[in-house]
């Protein structure tokens, strides 16, 4: 089965990450996009956990900010 990739997001006023857009266009929560990530369904992305213990989504490592999370264009 092919991954699933983040093209948009969609934050909150105060700039967190509430919902996400996958190439395919259909738009989850990011509590179901977490759960997917661990799930191995989406591509490009990991999840971390903050010192508070809550989870969150990262975009892998690869040297460039283009395609960081905060950086994807918003729907």
């Amino acid at each position: 089965m092919e991954k699933a990739k983040i093209t948009k997001v969609r934050k909150d006023g105060y700039g967190k990450i509430t919902d996400i857009m996958l190439d395919d266009g259909n738009s989850y929560p990011i509590e179901d996009a977490i759960r997917m990530t661990q799930e191995n369904r989406i591509e490009g992305v990991n999840v971390s956990k903050a010192k508070n213990g809550a989870e969150y989504l990262r975009s892998d490592p690869d040297g460039t900010t283009d395609n960081n999370l905060d950086n994807l264009p918003s729907f």
